[in-house]
């Protein structure tokens, strides 16, 4: 009876929000393929990661050896923070944290990972999230024969062919980057040079976290995070576009993503987060 009762949670919520916890627990369902909105055919689900609440990537920092520990990238509010999201100025950092997820080979078949450490979480500036896995690269790609998503080291461009491939619902989005917002503003949250994108990518809740794709390559240039659900301004689960200097926007329908490339400005040369590099402008 409890397996049904999350199936048909599954079955009714394609249209919940971005932001807010997603509709079920994806673990707990064994395969959504046969009743998601589209077909994933076509979309290369090898690194793709799927979290109770969210989805995620394995991702390979630049120059980093197989034999480090692997990396999965998901959204600042998708960590799960006993009591609600991170707060404003909040920074999580090598944080022990042990979590199960679930790993997409070439195949869509699934293999359980599990995390030890929260590297770095924020949800100011940015909503990004990097955990830390019990297991190397060289470990999983023997294990599971997975490859991660090479994290991209430079800002993407305008016109950007995309792919956003979402572990939690297990399926995909085409399209392209529409152009950078100079700031966000959702609730009490406010994200910079934010991601928007053209039609196609209609993102809904549980892709939080999805890594956005270099379409056709194993690059990832940023992550998904949000979309306004209803119109509003600058509410919860309806961000708004505010321009340098200070003109409000907002539209139903508009969906968002967070730049990746700029972690690398706090990274040492062994790969961990050093937020006190002078080149380091991430949250601290």
């Amino acid at each position: 009876m409890k397996k049904l009762f999350v199936l048909a949670l599954a079955l009714i919520s394609t249209a919940s929000f971005a932001l807010p916890v997603a509709p079920f627990d994806a673990l707990a369902v064994k395969s959504l393929k046969s009743r998601v909105l589209t077909n994933p055919e076509g979309y290369d689900f090898e690194g793709i990661v799927k979290l109770s609440n969210c989805s995620g990537s394995l991702v390979k920092f630049h120059g980093m050896p197989d034999s480090a520990k692997a990396v999965v990238m998901t959204n600042g509010h998708c960590i799960q923070k006993p009591g609600g999201y991170l707060n404003p100025g909040e920074v999580w950092v090598n944080k022990p944290l042990a979590r199960d997820m679930k790993i997409f080979d070439k195949n869509m078949k699934l293999f359980p990972i599990k995390t030890t450490k929260i590297l770095y979480a924020t949800m100011t500036d940015t909503d990004i999230a990097f955990y830390e896995l019990d297991k190397s690269y060289s470990d999983i790609k023997k294990a599971t024969l997975v490859s991660p998503f090479m994290l991209d080291t430079l800002r993407p461009t305008i016109g950007q062919p995309i792919e956003i491939i979402s572990g939690y619902w297990d399926r995909g989005y085409s399209c392209e980057i529409d152009n950078f917002v100079f700031k966000i503003k959702e609730g009490q949250w406010t994200w910079t040079d934010s991601i928007r994108y053209t039609e196609g990518c209609d993102t809904i809740g549980g892709t939080s976290g999805s890594p956005l794709i270099a379409k056709g390559e194993k690059r990832v240039v940023g992550i998904n995070n949000t979309s306004n659900e209803s119109g509003e301004e600058c509410t919860l689960n309806n961000p708004c576009e505010v321009s340098a200097n200070g003109n409000v926007y907002s539209q139903k329908g508009v969906r968002y993503g967070q730049q990746s490339f700029n972690v690398y400005n706090c990274l040492t040369v062994d790969f961990k987060f050093d937020l006190t590099r002078s080149t380091c402008d991430l949250p601290k």
